[in-house]
């Protein structure tokens, strides 16, 4: 078998007859004369669905962005001069990802040409860009309008063999990032009016240095602000940054205090799109008008690693005029990202954030500081940038935007139809989410010899299903019909009360309060309502005493002992809350039997490092105090990790008896908790956490809701002694 110089899953990317994309999830294979993928991970001399013999005349083409059901995905393709219809075209979720494989295949490209130059059989060319001013401009430019179309090296003597040959960004699109040279500049007014080399320091503001551009021109109108941008450092990789940049998600509220809503009019190509924005403007809005924007968005990626991300307004006719808002123009605008050298092992970029904008409107000639105003707070998302990668781990998570409907009629509707217009702008999820599993189903890839949507990124598995179809199959498994327990037979000494507004009891909480791993959280880190719990809830004790009570499911007459008479299993959660009197809350979850190989299965009958590893508690605070809320949070929390939990496997139960004591960090909020415990509604869901796809999605085992308990309801359990075997 040949070596293998790089393998991994990525995405099968392309487009149907029809015109709609779709991706694959495939296996790839790079090896050093040859490129294959496959549906599983390859064993025993499996046949890959397609291979391309990797040579000196192959060539990696940077594609740029596509956009899939408001997934951006970074799409490569790879394809032989001298068989131009025969390629893989290939993508990423993350461009990290992308880039790694670029740089692998070139490099066994680069192998091939040098044993053939050696031999006196190849002349390599070197592509010199007649837009070279400056900054070396990168093969992530638009994609290669030549590449379907080349015959030899000869046509054009001056093509790099690996560039992706593009006409640079949109004629419209001014690129503020190159440093024109004094003669360069001077030739017209505009490359005069984006020659950077004559800016004041304005301000300090948040960390963040605004300059203002000196140079003043005419062709613009007075209305139109000078150039002002911010740059700040953040300590994040320029691939973290951009992709964060690109998306316009909710996750865009987390740092931009400008954003109120963005999305897709037209993907142009992998590097240029028109987008629609709003802005949420903080100047008076009871009085001016809120400012949106339709623009031309374009990307490249430099070859010192840099991004450059160019904003302009332009017209267009999907994206006309709307009631309630005045349409603002940026002249030019964008984000350069550049590199920096790391400190103290942590990556450290440097971003740029320039707009020159005419926000129209009286508002700009009544009010001189209203324009700057506005300018200054959508600069400091640059700020805002920072402490976001200062304040969280979620890094991976791939962009998104969502995809406008047309929007042409809003420039003849009237004022009174604000309310129609505003629906119509936003995406409209249910129909989407009701018309998708059909068209999964039935737009199969003419051109592919694929027949799923996805295929799961790990070895033996059965397809991947779509989101679509996770919902179909988890809401046909709670629809089963299910041989209920009676109920009527368990008892707690802790009351069972469902009323809204009751106090000290516990009631069943629903599971679609808890959000957790979807079937595809692997692929795009989705989560979804957990819907059904797993056992059911049949009864809670409150306990208390002098000393820390363990092993409470050897109680004789206790839930879990009434269900292994009844020949039910028993999972029991027995919180232990340390003090000058220890107390205890116990919850007894029953089933009628566990499915052999499920993972909860595993959990029950696997070691106490296995169960350490998956044991999660999902927390909620419905009802109590701001700072009670904030200290509890919802994070998922895996309980073995955080504190000292015992295992004790009975012959028709477990009882994990979890330590809040054990740790300090948990002693701490516990504190402020049970000073206030009578005022507060908690919400706990239980579960065994999922990693891998055949795991997926999560189920709960179960979840209560514990209502404005009191300390003195609690009572000491006659417990039998314990075995000392």
């Amino acid at each position: 078998m040949s070596k293998v110089i790089y393998e991994g899953w990525m995405v099968r990317y392309g487009r149907r007859k029809i015109g709609r994309s779709f991706i694959h999830m495939r296996y790839f294979v790079l090896e050093p004369r040859l490129l294959a993928y496959y549906k599983k991970k390859p064993q025993d001399n499996r046949v890959p669905i397609k291979t391309l013999l990797i040579d000196g005349n192959c060539r990696v083409e940077d594609r740029g962005l596509k956009t899939h059901h408001g997934h951006m995905v970074y799409v490569l393709s790879v394809y032989n001069k001298k068989e131009k219809n025969h390629r893989i075209t290939m993508a990423a979720f993350n461009i990290q990802e992308a880039l790694i494989w670029k740089e692998k295949i070139e490099f066994v490209i680069d192998q091939h040409e040098s044993q053939v130059a050696n031999g006196n059989k190849y002349i390599s060319f070197e592509y010199k860009s007649g837009m070279d001013n400056g900054r070396t401009a990168s093969s992530s430019d638009h994609e290669s309008q030549f590449s379907a179309q080349e015959d030899d090296d000869d046509a054009r003597p001056n093509l790099l063999r690996r560039t992706t040959i593009g006409n640079g960004p949109p004629d419209s699109v001014l690129d503020w990032t190159r440093e024109f040279e004094s003669e360069f500049s001077n030739q017209n007014a505009n490359n005069q009016a984006f020659s950077r080399k004559h800016w004041r320091l304005l301000q300090c503001q948040n960390g963040l240095r605004i300059f203002e551009e000196l140079l003043e021109v005419d062709y613009l109108p007075r209305s139109c602000s000078r150039a002002m941008k911010a740059v700040g450092v953040v300590e994040a990789t320029c691939e973290e940054i951009f992709e964060l940049i690109m998306s316009m998600d909710g996750t865009r509220f987390e740092w931009d205090c400008s954003f109120q809503y963005g999305s897709l009019v037209e993907e142009v190509d992998g590097h240029t799109a028109i987008l629609y924005h709003r802005l949420q403007l903080d100047w008076f809005p009871m009085v001016i008008w809120p400012r949106d924007l339709c623009y031309v968005r374009y990307w490249r990626r430099n070859d010192d690693g840099s991004y450059v991300v160019l904003f302009r307004s332009r017209e267009h006719e999907n994206c006309g005029p709307q009631p309630g808002y005045v349409r603002a123009h940026v002249e030019s605008g964008g984000f350069n990202i550049a590199p920096l050298k790391p400190r103290n092992g942590r990556p450290r970029t440097q971003v740029q954030h320039l707009m020159q904008i005419d926000l129209k409107g009286w508002g700009v000639g009544y009010v001189s500081s209203f324009q700057q105003h506005c300018l200054l707070q959508m600069l400091n998302s640059v700020a805002g940038l920072r402490e976001w990668f200062s304040q969280t781990d979620e890094r991976g998570a791939p962009p998104r935007i969502p995809v406008m409907v047309n929007m042409a009629s809003a420039s003849v509707s009237s004022k009174k139809n604000v309310k129609l217009q505003e629906s119509s702008i936003h995406p409209t999820p249910s129909m989407d989410q009701i018309n998708a599993a059909s068209r999964n189903s039935t737009m199969m890839d003419e051109y592919s010899d694929e027949d799923e949507e996805f295929q799961i990124a790990e070895e033996d598995q059965e397809p991947y299903p779509t989101k679509n179809e996770n919902d179909v199959k988890r809401t046909a498994l709670e629809e089963e019909p299910v041989d209920h327990i009676d109920l009527s037979c368990f008892s707690g000494n802790l009351r069972h009360d469902d009323r809204d507004k009751a106090r000290d009891c516990w009631q069943i909480s629903d599971g679609n309060n808890f959000r957790v791993r979807s079937k595809r959280f692997c692929y795009d880190k989705s989560k979804i309502p957990a819907g059904k719990h797993l056992m059911d809830l049949v009864a809670v004790d409150w306990f208390k005493d002098t000393k820390r009570m363990d092993h409470v499911a050897r109680r004789q007459g206790c839930a879990a002992q009434v269900a292994s008479e009844k020949g039910l299993f028993t999972l029991v959660f027995n919180l232990q809350v340390p003090g000058s009197t220890h107390y205890s809350m116990v919850f007894y979850f029953v089933t009628r039997e566990l499915v052999p190989g499920s993972l909860l299965q595993r959990f029950v009958d696997g070691d106490d490092e296995f169960r350490n590893s998956r044991f999660k508690l999902i927390p909620s605070v419905p009802k109590g105090s701001w700072i009670v809320r904030q200290s509890v949070g919802s994070t998922p929390c895996l309980l073995g990790k955080a504190v000292d939990c015992n295992y004790i496997r009975g012959p028709k139960y477990l009882e994990v008896d979890v330590d809040i004591g054990s740790s300090t960090v948990a002693n701490g909020v516990l504190g402020l908790v049970i000073g206030v415990i009578t005022t507060l509604v908690v919400d706990m869901a239980f579960l065994v956490q999922a990693n891998t796809t055949d795991e997926l999605p999560e189920r709960l085992i179960g979840a209560v809701r514990v209502s404005h308990i009191e300390l003195s309801s609690a009572i000491v359990p006659k417990l039998e002694p314990a075995d000392p075997s």
